[in-house]
């Protein structure tokens, strides 16, 4: 801040010889102005001395600091907010984009793939199967419901856990329950042929007879005999629990439709992720078909 009073003469008076008060100590004529009462009372004569005008200066240059500090504080709150937003929202942009082209989770709620997979395991579906890899016999896959194999919906008196999955397939953080989603292992492809020749009976794909060590053995591979050759664009599951899964052969058996098309294929389990116990990966049940030749 500019001072509006300058500094103190002191340059020496010219002397006279008439009133003249002669020379002082120093060789320095004294300015009268210094002994006038107005000198006295002006505190702002004395800022170069450290008086009340810099004192003042000094507060209101801190009071402008707090004021512009206030305002950095402020700014900075108000760019944090948005810092977070932007980082909340590209999260949720990159699960959406994760979970619409690479994987997805899904919860098991029954029996029918027993031992495999037990109920309210979690597991981590591959949506790059099928589409950059193929599907293969011996896969686990997630398909939406071909044909109503599942009565009823699950949106007319949904529980507390379809509730929250039906909030969290509005941004797509899980599957939608409306489109009733299954779990079952492919045990044919199009084209192929099965057989099976009686209740209890190993399955035959194109002539051979499958060991599958992942079914339950207390049920034994199949429920009733069935032939079937499966259609262009469609496969047949089964489940590991034979006796407890309504699939493709139980619903061949009833005259009913019994093939899943590969367009209602969302993926490819890979894994089981919790609970902890119960980690493992879901990638060997193909060795079980390595002697099974293509479709005819």
């Amino acid at each position: 801040m500019t001072d509006r009073i300058g500094a103190m003469s002191t340059s020496t008076p010219p002397t006279g010889p008439a009133g003249d008060p002669g020379p002082g100590p120093t060789g320095a004529r004294r300015d009268p102005a210094d002994d006038s009462p107005a000198a006295e009372a002006d505190p702002e004569a004395r800022h170069e001395d450290g008086g009340p005008a810099d004192e003042r200066a000094e507060d209101r240059g801190a009071e402008g600091g707090h004021a512009e500090g206030g305002r950095g504080r402020r700014s900075s709150r108000g760019s944090g907010w948005m810092e977070y937003l932007v980082t909340m929202v590209g999260a949720l942009i990159i699960a959406v984009l994760v979970k619409t082209f690479l994987i997805q989770p899904f919860y098991i709620p029954s029996e029918s793939m027993n031992p495999t997979l037990q109920v309210d395991d979690k597991i981590i579906v591959s949506k790059l199967t099928p589409g950059v890899f193929d599907l293969e016999r011996g896969d686990v896959i997630v398909f939406e419901d071909p044909a109503n194999w599942i009565e009823g919906d699950a949106t007319e008196n949904p529980t507390v856990r379809t509730r929250i999955m039906m909030a969290l397939s509005l941004v797509g953080l899980a599957p939608d329950p409306s489109q009733d989603h299954l779990v079952k292992r492919l045990i044919g492809l199009p084209g192929d042929h099965i057989v099976c020749s009686a209740s209890g009976a190993k399955v035959q794909v194109n002539g051979v007879e499958v060991d599958e060590p992942y079914i339950n053995p207390d049920g034994g591979a199949c429920q009733q005999p069935f032939d079937a050759t499966v259609p262009a664009g469609s496969v047949w599951v089964m489940g590991d629990n034979r006796h407890a899964s309504a699939d493709s052969a139980y619903h061949f058996v009833r005259g009913e439709e019994a093939f899943v098309p590969v367009d209602d294929v969302t993926g490819k389990a890979v894994s089981v992720f919790w609970p902890v116990r119960n980690w493992a990966g879901l990638g060997e049940g193909s060795d079980a078909f390595a002697e099974v030749p293509a479709a005819p």
